[in-house]
């Protein structure tokens, strides 16, 4: 099992989270996985403590991924104490407390119960599995885990969204009233181009769905964290576009066979492969108190880059969010005077919003890249107050159940399709 342990010079130059502060204890962290989320993931760690008072020190100690050279440039450009190129060393480390798994759907599993059988703390990425019985397993072990004491936490950061906090409390407060109806999409672009290559979230195997589980499962998990309930039965259309895409170059693309049946390389190099999950799905779905839900998640939606839009509608009002305005949240009260009333917007940005004491002046806006400190924030207290996680593995496992039905009705000429619970 491959190591790199830092030099002294590399230990000397640590950025300021891996030093001791007095009184405070360490939590280290080991990371699998050092891509976009974990990138993300590593923002978050690294900014956690310097903004916010933690019970606990995040330390980075460690992050591991199969090709060395890639994994040791992630480790200095991101501020990891060592670097790793297999998982099982990670989670056997000393120094690692707690294991952040930002790896493809296809390997959840396997890490995090391992992890949690070793007696480690457990962030995993969104969606928890590929597969129901996958995240079954990992909720039964997490389960376990929790009577000695560790947690076990799924990464949907928006809940981690200032505005999305906010307007769940405004839910919980009753200001919208009994719910009636909510409405979610998440809209991207970046797969419009049929040219564009066949990379893991293209197939099955690797990422369970296409953007039913890249997208989907964050409007899931936010229309049934805002609703205070699970969804029911759903009814579902899917669609893939483009079948077949070129096979990404390089060395680290892999081989055909890696790329699942049919896949082949040309002479030069090239060639292509079937696209085996969705493009895009659509489905309706209700509550377990009767309201109506409707959801679009897509990576086709031409001009769209980042586009998670949010409606709860109730007997007392409503509430809207737009990720690409994501300080904001327009509120409607319907029980003032029709000559007044209205949408109107929250700049979510003062003190006594969630999160918000530890940050800027109010009207400072914050970006995507806090809801990953927010995210590390809340585990890390979670864990020194030994209380149960939120977003929890059971969450993730419930999304996971809503995900199979979507696809079970995509399946079955969009046949009503209970969600089984």
């Amino acid at each position: 099992m491959a190591r790199r342990e830092e030099t002294t010079q590399e230990a000397e130059a640590r950025p300021p989270t891996h030093r001791p502060v007095p009184g405070v204890p360490a939590l280290g962290i080991g990371m699998v996985g050092y891509a976009f989320m974990g990138a993300a993931h590593s923002q978050g760690w690294r900014t956690a403590g310097h903004v916010f008072e933690l019970p606990m020190r995040p330390v980075l100690a460690a992050i591991c991924g199969r090709d060395r050279a890639a994994v040791d440039a992630a480790a200095a450009r991101h501020g990891w104490a060592a670097a790793e190129t297999d998982w099982r060393a990670l989670v056997a480390r000393d120094d690692v407390q707690l294991v952040d798994i930002c790896t493809p759907g296809d390997s959840h599993a396997e890490i995090a119960i391992a992890a949690l059988e070793a007696g480690k703390h457990v962030l995993c990425e969104k969606p928890l599995a590929n597969t129901v019985a996958e995240a079954e397993t990992m909720a039964e072990a997490a389960a376990r885990a929790a009577a000695s004491g560790q947690v076990a936490m799924v990464g949907f950061n928006y809940r981690k969204v200032p505005a999305i906090t906010y307007a769940q409390r405004l839910i919980g407060e009753g200001r919208v009233g009994t719910l009636r109806h909510v409405r979610a999409a998440y809209l991207q672009d970046w797969l419009v181009d049929p040219e564009a290559p066949l990379t893991w979230r293209l197939r099955r195997e690797r990422a369970g769905s296409g953007a039913l589980g890249d997208l989907g499962a964050h409007i899931v998990d936010l229309a049934q964290y805002l609703a205070g309930e699970a969804l029911t039965g759903v009814s579902a259309l899917s669609r893939t576009f483009v079948t077949r895409r070129p096979l990404p170059a390089g060395p680290s693309a892999g081989l055909p066979a890696t790329l699942g049946p049919g896949a082949h390389r040309d002479g030069d190099g090239g060639g292509d492969g079937a696209v085996t999950v969705d493009d895009a799905t659509v489905f309706t779905g209700r509550f377990a108190s009767g309201a109506l839900a409707s959801f679009e998640a897509t990576r086709m939606a031409a001009g769209r880059k980042n586009a998670l839009r949010l409606e709860i509608n109730g007997e007392r009002g409503s509430l809207a969010f737009d990720l690409e305005r994501l300080n904001e949240l327009s509120f409607h009260d319907h029980t003032e005077p029709a000559t007044t009333a209205g949408f109107r917007r929250i700049l979510v940005t003062e003190p006594q919003h969630p999160y918000l004491e530890a940050w800027w002046p109010p009207g400072h806006a914050l970006g995507y890249e806090h809801t990953f400190v927010h995210q590390a924030r809340d585990l890390v207290r979670t864990i020194a107050e030994g209380a149960a996680p939120a977003p929890s593995f059971a969450d993730g496992l419930q999304v996971q159940r809503v995900l199979a039905a979507v696809q079970e009705s995509a399946e079955n000429n969009s046949v009503h399709t209970p969600v089984v619970l």
